[in-house]
C-alpha cells in the first residue's frame, strides 16, 4: 500500500504527534508498504529521513496552552499539491486536519480516500465552533476519523459533529523495557531518584508543582534528587528552585531517544504532575514500559492510560501537598513501587506498535473498501470492526 502521512507540526522539532508519524511511518516501511511524510521543517541542517519531505519553514503560534510550529499560504499549499501529485498514494491520513497547517490543505486538495487522527483534546474551542461550518465540505471527505484516546474523541463528536475510532498512540515496548539502566539516574533508599519529562516552560506540564512538592520530601528524604528532561529555559527554572534546594534538582535540557530510555529504566519515581491540555500521556507509556512505577495527577486522560487495575497512583491535580505525600509514601514501600512496575510493564504492552498499527491497518482497510460513502455514517464493516474491537478490547475495558 502507498500511504502518505501529513503531520501539521514541525517534524524536525520533537512532540507528541511528531514522534507518532514518525514511528507510525517507520513501522508500515518495516511491514512492506510504501510510505512518505510531509510536514513542515525548520532546521535544513537537521538529518531527516529518507521518507519525509518539507513543505516549508513554520512559524510558533499559541495553541492549546503551548506552542504550535504550523506553515500555512500559497507556497504551502503548492508543495502540498505537487507532494500528492508525486505520491500517488492509495490513502492519505492527516493528523489534527483541523489545525491551520500542511494537513488541512492536504484534505482540501486530496482526491483520494482520506482518514484522520484526532490527538488533542479541547473542550472549548472557539475557533474550531466557529470554523466547523466552513470546514464541513471538506470534513466529509475524511473516510473514517481516529482519536487517540476517549478525551479526543469526545472533542471531535462535541465540535465536529462526528465520531471516531479510539486508537491510542503507540510505544516500542522493547526499546524501554530493554534499555540499560544509566549509573548517573540510578538512587538508593535514602538518595532516591524522580524524573520529570516535558517542556520545562510549559506551564500545563506542572513543573512548578513537583519543585512545590519537593521541600516536603527532601525534608524526609534529604538525598533525592529530582531530574528533569525536556527543553526549555534551564536558567530560568534554576531561579525558581529555592537555593538550599538547587543542589538536589537536576536540569539535564533535551535528551536523546536513548537518554530518555535510560532514565526512565534507572529512576525510583516517574512524576507526571500535568495541569491539563492532555488528550493521552504517551510518557506515562514510556515509563510504564521502562519499568519505572508512575505518580501521575489525575487527568482523565492519565487515568485511562494507567488502566482500571491502575498501573500507578494518582493526585489531585494541582495539590502540591498531595503530590509530596505520594511520594514519601512510595520511597518508604518499596513493595508497592515493585507492583507498579510490574503492572506497568503489563499495562504498556498493550500500547505497543505491534498492536496499534494493526488497528489502524483495519481502519485503513476500512477507508479503501467503503463504497457507497456517508460521511456522517461511521462504518461498520463486521469482520474489520471485529478485528478492531479484538485489538482494542484491553483499552476498551478500561
Amino acid at each position: 500500500m502507498k500511504v502518505g502521512l501529513v503531520c501539521p507540526y514541525s517534524f524536525d522539532v520533537p512532540g507528541g504527534v511528531q514522534f507518532h508519524v514518525r514511528d507510525l511511518a517507520e513501522y508500515l516501511i518495516a511491514q512492506g508498504h510504501e510510505v512518505s511524510v510531509l510536514a513542515p521543517s525548520d532546521d535544513d541542517d537537521v538529518d531527516l529521513p529518507p521518507y519525509f519531505t518539507s513543505c516549508g519553514r513554520a512559524v510558533p503560534v499559541r495553541y492549546n496552552g503551548s506552542v504550535a510550529r504550523l506553515t500555512f499560504g500559497p507556497v504551502t499549499s503548492a508543495r502540498v499539491g505537487r507532494w500528492l501529485e508525486r505520491g500517488d498514494f492509495d490513502l492519505v491520513h492527516l493528523h489534527e486536519p483541523v489545525t491551520p497547517s500542511a494537513s488541512i490543505m492536504a484534505l482540501w486538495q486530496a482526491d483520494v480516500p482520506v482518514v484522520a487522527t484526532f490527538h488533542t483534546s479541547t473542550p472549548r474551542s472557539r475557533a474550531m465552533h466557529t470554523f466547523q461550518p466552513l470546514l464541513r465540505p471538506s470534513l466529509e471527505k475524511i473516510r473514517a476519523r481516529i482519536a487517540v484516546s476517549e478525551d479526543a474523541r469526545l472533542t471531535v463528536r462535541r465540535h465536529l459533529r462526528g465520531d471516531a475510532y479510539v486508537i491510542p498512540n503507540g510505544v516500542h515496548v522493547d526499546r524501554f523495557a530493554q534499555a540499560p539502566r544509566d549509573p548517573r539516574f540510578v538512587g538508593t533508599s535514602q538518595a532516591p531518584t524522580l524524573a520529570f519529562l516535558g517542556r520545562i516552560d510549559e506551564p500545563r506540564k506542572g513543573l512548578a508543582i513537583l519543585l512545590e512538592a519537593l521541600p516536603v520530601v527532601a525534608a524526609r528524604y534529604p538525598g533525592v534528587r529530582i531530574l528533569v528532561a525536556g527543553p526549555g529555559d534551564i536558567d530560568e527554572v534554576a531561579k525558581s528552585v529555592p537555593a538550599d534546594l538547587r543542589d538536589r534538582v537536576e536540569l539535564l535540557g533535551a535528551v536523546s531517544e536513548a537518554d530518555k530510555a535510560a532514565l526512565l529504566r534507572s529512576v525510583d519515581l516517574y512524576i507526571a504532575p500535568h495541569l491539563g491540555g492532555e488528550s493521552f500521556g504517551i510518557v506515562l507509556v514510556e515509563a510504564m514500559a521502562a519499568g519505572a512505577p508512575v505518580v501521575a495527577s489525575d487527568l482523565s486522560a492519565f487515568v485511562r492510560v494507567l488502566g482500571s487495575d491502575p498501573a500507578g497512583v494518582t493526585f489531585p491535580a494541582g495539590d502540591a501537598p498531595a503530590l509530596a505525600e505520594t511520594i514519601c509514601r512510595l520511597i518508604a514501600d518499596p513493595g508497592e513501587r515493585h507492583l507498579l512496575a510490574d503492572r506497568g510493564q503489563v499495562r504498556a504492552r498493550t500500547f505497543d506498535w505491534s498492536e496499534v498499527a494493526s488497528q489502524i491497518m483495519a481502519v485503513y482497510e476500512l477507508a479503501l473498501d467503503i463504497k457507497d460513502f456517508e460521511p456522517d455514517v461511521l462504518p461498520q464493516a463486521e469482520t474489520l470492526w471485529g478485528r478492531l474491537v479484538r485489538s482494542g478490547r484491553s483499552s476498551e475495558e478500561d
